[in-house]
């Protein structure tokens, strides 16, 4: 079905938010729903901690990978169609990995997940944007959008530990199959085709650089406590992950249509929004790997207890989601920047002193000082990362984010899961300490980061690195032109 966002009745336009917000609850809630139950997969699948990162991580990372690849293909073949297929292999993912007979399989079966869910979230806010042609309609859209991003996190560790303690850790999976199967049939007879004027071209060699770059870093950084930080592979990995960066930016700068121009990085708002995505979803991603380990495994707690207790966090989260907007539209990214930093350090500080006594009093503040300081920092992080960029630019800058966010989550498990990987019980809430710290630590980058990359000097930066990009493209526009000719 081929259709004109100009025809399109006003009902019409809110049922294909809706479907896209079907999409974007599944993905967010896949994050928490996952986390509450570790402690049933580890013991039900005998499964270490390194081996619980990866059912993370295996999610996280192919959803990196593939952003911006799926972004393409979309305007290329047709964003209703790529998206169809997203839900389709999300939803047979799902329920792949209920089915799973180890913990091999249900890695795997992640990462099939991944690849549908890397075709939704994009997509989808193509699909809205192309949608509502009014900006005015188009911001609360979005605004919508958004809070359903919110909405997800604080049901999923709820449904999640419903889920667990009525039937078992195989049950989180079904939920995504029945809105799944909905929103393919939704797709089908409600949103309207459509492709981009121009579709970017295809870059295999940045994409399989991408792959190699993140999946040694990350595979090095998890497996290094089992193997040994010295072992050859491991050292292997690391090298290969730099040669890896390396070439990829050589490859990008002779790209005509890279799949990310580097020379965005050039603009310090956005290399400071990479830098803050990275820092601020590794504390999240961190958070809620170390919690829920904490809560179960050492506190004891059910898997529906330990959901509930992660609630104010993630209300939080939801609430100031929406205070963040609107600051960032009165007063632009740097107020929220700088309130986000000091609220995700102070948390995560309170939580580096935790016990195996430790108060739940104590505990509810911490999470809610935490979901305070995720809350604030998402939506500035989009805002700084087009900040200064040309306006045919800004999606591009939008996935590179989006991006950003998917390797921090992956790299904040990852790190703190092997500072814990090899200790248990009162074991591991001694080693948990030193993760919290380097939490702590991501909230201090993301406060100096903020400082830095929403000043004055920052602006005037972007400002021209922009005007050096839109030059480039006329001048790569007018050789095409003497060519054809």
């Amino acid at each position: 079905m081929e259709g004109n966002p100009a025809d399109l009745s006003n009902g019409r336009r809110w049922l294909i938010l809706l479907i896209c917000c079907l999409s974007v609850f599944v993905v967010g809630i896949d994050v928490t729903i996952v986390n509450v139950a570790l402690p049933s997969i580890q013991q039900s699948l005998h499964a270490s901690v390194t081996d619980l990162q990866w059912t993370i991580d295996a999610y996280t990372l192919v959803i990196a990978c593939l952003l911006m690849l799926s972004g393409s293909l979309a305007d290329r073949f047709g964003r209703r169609r790529v998206f169809q297929t997203g839900l389709v292999l999300f939803s047979l993912g799902s329920l792949l990995c209920s089915l799973a007979p180890g913990l091999g399989w249900l890695v795997a079966f992640r990462a099939l997940q991944a690849v549908g869910g890397s075709m939704l979230n994009p997509v989808a806010m193509a699909i809205i944007v192309n949608t509502f042609t009014d900006r005015k309609e188009r911001a609360r859209a979005t605004g919508v959008w958004g809070s359903v991003v919110g909405v997800s996190l604080a049901a999923g560790p709820v449904i999640g530990g419903l889920l667990v303690s009525a039937a078992s850790w195989r049950a989180i999976f079904w939920i995504n199959i029945p809105i799944g199967v909905a929103a393919i049939a939704l797709t089908q007879r409600f949103v309207p085709e459509s492709k981009a004027p121009r579709a970017r071209r295809f870059d295999p060699a940045a994409q399989a650089l991408m792959v190699v770059l993140l999946g040694s870093a990350t595979y090095a950084t998890i497996e290094g406590p089992r193997r040994g930080w010295t072992s050859p592979v491991i050292l292997g990995l690391f090298v290969l992950a730099v040669v890896a960066a390396v070439a990829f930016t050589l490859v990008e700068l002779r790209r005509a249509e890279p799949l990310i121009d580097v020379r965005f990085f050039r603009s310090p708002p956005f290399a400071g929004a990479s830098v803050i995505a990275m820092a601020a979803f590794g504390a999240l991603g961190g958070f809620l790997f170390l919690n829920t380990l904490y809560l179960q495994d050492v506190r004891g707690y059910s898997a529906l207890s330990a959901g509930l207790l992660t609630i104010p966090m993630a209300a939080m989260i939801a609430a100031f989601a929406t205070v963040s907007g609107r600051m960032v539209g009165r007063w632009g990214a740097r107020p929220p920047f700088l309130l986000a930093g000091p609220a995700l350090t102070i948390g995560a500080l309170l939580l580096a002193r935790l016990t195996v006594n430790t108060s739940l009093a104590y505990l509810l503040v911490a999470y809610v000082i935490f979901g305070i300081g995720c809350g604030l920092v998402n939506a500035p992080i989009t805002n700084t990362a087009v900040s200064g960029m040309p306006i045919e630019q800004a999606g591009v800058a939008g996935a590179v984010a989006s991006t950003s966010r998917q390797i921090g989550s992956s790299l904040g498990v990852a790190v703190t899961g092997s500072i814990v990987a090899t200790s248990v019980g009162v074991g591991y809430v001694s080693a948990s300490h030193a993760a919290w710290a380097v939490i702590a630590g991501l909230g201090i980058t993301v406060l100096l980061v903020g400082l830095v990359s929403t000043g004055p000097w920052a602006r005037g930066a972007a400002a021209r690195n922009g005007a050096r990009l839109v030059q480039r493209k006329e001048n790569a526009d007018d050789q095409s032109v003497t060519v054809a000719r």
